[in-house]
């Protein structure tokens, strides 16, 4: 009876034996799947932070697409026909007749084309010029305060025009705008002779 029982108190340990050898197999396996997951925690750290990354660069780029888009023209009359000047000092020219201003770079209101982003732009200008013996026709790109180019045209008779263009390295916020010259005047109607434009060509 007594070797009975030893035996089956042996056989109890080997059950107690097998159990802990699983319990052990299954400790190791558990440490094994939180490695796993720490490294799945990492990885998806990971990839959440490329993502950010990468959603950061498209809002740039897309950011950089809409500065990039930059273009306007306009003439001077808003309607009807006749001269602007002359005056008995340089005066702001205010180009009312928007025909294109992709950006909103220029403003209507004022005759203002202020640098949304810092690149290199293309302005044109085109003065419309009747003949007075007197007053010829004259007005200056002007940068910041600093005359640029000018457009210039004197006859006694008969109407024509004048033209100049500047590229220009702008910084965000410069201020272009045409001028015109004291004592000049300059002619527009329904035809847009007088015509004041630009562009952005690259940023930089």
């Amino acid at each position: 009876a007594q070797a009975t029982k030893l035996k089956e108190v042996d056989l109890q340990k080997n059950e107690l034996d097998l159990q802990k050898t699983e319990l052990d197999l299954q400790k190791t396996e558990v440490v094994k799947l939180k490695q796993q997951l720490q490294a799945q925690a990492a990885e998806l750290i990971t990839i959440k932070s490329r993502t950010n990354v990468t959603e950061n660069q498209v809002e740039a780029l897309k950011r950089d697409g809409e500065v990039k888009q930059v273009a306007f023209s306009a003439s001077l009359l808003a309607s009807g026909s006749g001269h602007v000047g002359p005056f008995n000092t340089h005066t702001l020219l205010v180009f009312r007749h928007v025909a294109t201003n992709i950006g909103n770079a220029y403003n209507p209101n004022t005759g203002f084309f202020i640098a949304p982003v810092r690149g290199a732009y293309h302005f044109e200008f085109y003065i419309g010029a009747s003949g007075h013996a007197s007053h010829p026709s004259a007005a200056v790109l002007v940068k910041n305060g600093e005359q640029i180019f000018v457009a210039y045209d004197h006859r006694p008779t008969n109407y024509g025009t004048s033209a100049n263009g500047a590229t220009l390295l702008l910084e965000v916020g410069d201020v272009v705008f045409l001028r015109l010259w004291a004592n000049t005047r300059i002619y527009d109607d329904g035809n847009h002779y007088s015509t004041f434009s630009g562009h952005l060509l690259f940023t930089m």
